[in-house]
């Protein structure tokens, strides 16, 4: 796995070896990666990026949110509670220097602490099939972590229907992976 572009466009990440099956550690393919930040950038959404707080939910290796971050998030807090996905996480804010933007909380994506500040730009990619996601964004948005408008990535094994308090965007498809766009209600379309 490697960052795809931005300040750090090449740099390898820790290497997932046999991963965490029963955690259901399954990092996004560079070329699925490629495609939705290549979607995220395209003009569509303004720039998304820069100067963006963002939310990994079930962050697992850190790509997706280390990707914003090297493309011009000002920061991004990554939440999972896998034991291998934490290790790699911090090996990779460590590979790529950005410990002083970014925040990791070793807990579950569906009982999040209260936010700091919101986030502009939410990544979720919940274990495929468990019916986790909707519970982890309900729970985001109670916590405060969702700017009003916020835009949310969501990864899954299927398109997802918008849930309360979110309104749906897009949904593409990448082989397997099927990735719905959603607005947090009350903020631009």
């Amino acid at each position: 796995m490697r960052i795809i572009a931005g300040d750090w466009r090449g740099r390898r990440l820790a290497a997932v070896g046999r991963g965490d099956a029963g955690a259901h550690l399954r990092p996004t393919t560079d070329r699925v990666r490629e495609a939705l930040f290549n979607m995220l950038a395209g003009g569509r959404f303004g720039d998304p990026f820069e100067g963006a707080r963002v939310l990994d939910l079930f962050a697992g290796t850190g790509a997706l949110g280390l990707e914003a971050l090297s493309r011009g998030a000002t920061s991004c807090s990554f939440v999972d509670r896998g034991r291998v996905a934490l290790r790699l996480l911090r090996q990779n804010v460590e590979l790529l220097g950005c410990a002083d933007r970014a925040r990791v909380l070793g807990c579950d994506a569906t009982r999040l602490p209260p936010a700091e500040a919101p986030c502009a730009l939410v990544f979720l990619d919940p274990p495929y099939g468990a019916g986790l996601g909707e519970t982890a964004l309900s729970g985001a948005q109670a916590q405060g972590w969702l700017a009003p408008g916020a835009l949310i990535v969501w990864e899954e094994s299927a398109p997802q229907p918008a849930p309360p308090g979110f309104d749906a965007v897009e949904t593409r498809r990448y082989g397997d992976t099927h990735v719905t766009l959603l607005r947090a209600s009350g903020g631009a379309t």
